[in-house]
């Protein structure tokens, strides 16, 4: 599977590893792209698994609507289980890093038959992220009150990125990932769209209300990440009924799959294992 259709639009994907392995869906944070699993992709398709990772709304050329609601939580996990019903598949392991956490999250939330085990980095299930808010949380999130602003964001961010070489190392990115984000962003066309998840991000959703997470769960921390405080991090057990596991990373920031792949890939094979003991598998 290279891409997939929802309605009008069509998503880039990249399906690699051996296609008879378990399932595991890798979804990107921002700015990001695919490619942000580059590292971890291949430490899980050497132990059997095949991964699917796809460019998700906003960042697929194919898949780049203008409205605010379309950037909307349920609109994103909609995305991911046509994905999976593109690709005859029942249920997998889902894994997300940054905005893709949320949407893992919240896919496993209202969808936990399409889910066997969710793996969430840095970003916390929602609920957890809402009560950490007044724990401190809202001083470390005031970019996104700023994203809100119509139009300025992209130009600004979209100059920062094209103009300025290390703009990506000032991110905290490593290299080569650093390098990459103004061609796979900026002048890939993605930014306006990446920018349209958290102009959705205040709009009341019923279909994608914080809820109680009922599948095994393991969520991975950086304890240096200046983006997500551990108030939240501390929270989230409490949004899973279900095995949950919540490992720190000591030392790690926020960009977990570049900067930490052995560490993440050795988390989602855990993860994933575990479940397969406890189905008999």
């Amino acid at each position: 599977m290279t891409t997939f259709q929802r309605g009008p639009y069509t998503f880039d994907v990249i399906d690699a590893g051996p296609l008879e392995g378990e399932p595991i869906v890798l979804l990107h944070g921002f700015p990001q792209r695919a490619g942000s699993w580059d590292l971890v992709a291949p430490l899980l398709h050497d132990r059997g698994f095949r991964t699917i990772a796809p460019d998700q709304r906003g960042y697929s050329p194919g898949a780049r609507p203008t409205g605010r609601r379309d950037y909307m939580q349920a609109e994103l996990v909609a995305d991911i289980v046509a994905m999976l019903d593109a690709g005859d598949i029942d249920d997998a392991h889902i894994v997300g890093h940054d905005w893709g956490a949320a949407v893992a999250w919240t896919l496993a939330a209202h969808h936990p038959d399409r889910v066997r085990t969710l793996t969430a980095l840095s970003v916390p299930h929602p609920g957890a992220f809402m009560q950490a808010m007044p724990r401190g949380q809202i001083l470390r999130s005031w970019y996104m009150l700023v994203f809100q602003i119509p139009a300025l964001p992209e130009k600004v961010l979209g100059r920062l990125m094209t103009s300025r070489p290390d703009f990506g190392v000032q991110m905290g990115l490593p290299e080569p990932f650093a390098s990459r984000v103004a061609a796979e962003i900026a002048e890939y066309g993605a930014l306006p769209g990446a920018l349209g998840w958290y102009r959705a991000m205040f709009l009341p959703d019923k279909r994608s209300a914080p809820a109680r997470v009922k599948v095994p769960t393991t969520y991975v921390w950086g304890d240096h990440d200046p983006a997500l405080g551990g108030a939240g991090a501390r929270l989230c057990s409490g949004w899973v009924d279900a095995p949950y596991d919540f490992l720190v990373l000591t030392g790690a920031d926020h960009w977990l799959p570049e900067s930490w792949p052995d560490q993440v890939a050795a988390a989602i094979m855990s993860r994933a294992n575990t479940a397969a003991v406890r189905d008999g598998a």
